[in-house]
């Protein structure tokens, strides 16, 4: 009896310690550079808007071996954005972007070297700065739904640890900050590198 327990608790114990050995989930903290590209419109609006850095956190549930869910979050520093209205009205907003998004996960496995890519969608958040950089009063917190998609690579460096770098790609509408005067009725593809470090668990 005594050797049946014996055999059933090391069992127990191999099977747990197996199971703790299999990674099921990530989390990752990168930088990211934000480059959103010149922007003209049929409504004489002109858009153009510096480079934002900031960071992106990510937490990854695989559902498999080779595929995953993943949830984003990430906040840029300050950029400007400049709208030039019907070639004679400028108006500038300094502001900060934030990204809830989610997506799927497609991952291959070549030795330490885990190419993916993803597809997905989310909200960003456009928050104008109010200093005195930005030219109106009338612009206003807006929220923007749209999609994101990536490609990348991830470089193991131990069991629990990989860099990952990827460039990830956002579209949705481009920003007006609710003010009517700054409508374009075009669409923003923002290109967005990402580089950091993810911990498996």
């Amino acid at each position: 009896m005594k050797k049946i327990a014996v055999i059933a608790f090391l069992l127990a114990v191999s099977v747990t310690a197996g199971h703790a050995q299999e990674s099921r989930q990530d989390i990752s903290i990168s930088g990211m550079v934000m480059v959103p590209p010149f922007t003209a419109s049929q409504t004489d609006v002109q858009v153009k808007a510096q480079r934002e850095i900031g960071a992106l956190a990510s937490y990854r549930f695989m559902l498999t071996p080779t595929s995953a869910l993943e949830a984003n979050y990430g906040m840029t520093y300050q950029a400007k954005m400049n709208y030039v209205v019907s070639n004679t009205n400028f108006i500038q907003v300094n502001n900060r972007t934030t990204e809830a998004t989610g997506a799927y996960v497609r991952s291959f496995v070549y030795k330490n070297f885990n190419p993916f890519a993803e597809a997905g969608g989310g909200a960003f958040i456009f928050l104008p700065v109010r200093d005195a950089e930005t030219t109106s009063i009338d612009v206003k917190q807006q929220t923007i739904l749209g999609a994101i998609y990536g490609v990348g690579i991830a470089y193991e460096i131990s069991p629990s640890y990989d860099i990952r770098f990827e460039y990830r790609g956002m579209i949705m509408k481009v920003p007006t900050f609710n003010d009517t005067l700054l409508v374009t009725n075009k669409w923003y593809n923002i290109y967005t590198p990402t580089l950091g470090i993810a911990y498996h668990f």
